[in-house]
């Protein structure tokens, strides 16, 4: 494991964190961008395993 897809999965998790505390708080703004880092992390993620692969 690198530390992109290490850096990549943190990330996907602090993104769901925060996309379910907007769900949870009715903060569609907090929701919103917790999606998108979490999405933006699993790009990372999948650079780091390609990394991995190759």
């Amino acid at each position: 494991m690198n530390k992109d897809q290490v850096k990549g999965r943190a990330e996907e998790a602090k993104g769901k964190v925060k996309e379910v505390t907007g769900k949870i708080l009715n903060d569609d703004e907090m929701e919103l961008k917790g999606n998108v880092e979490k999405k933006v992390a699993k790009v990372k993620a999948g650079f780091g395993d390609l990394k991995d692969d190759i």
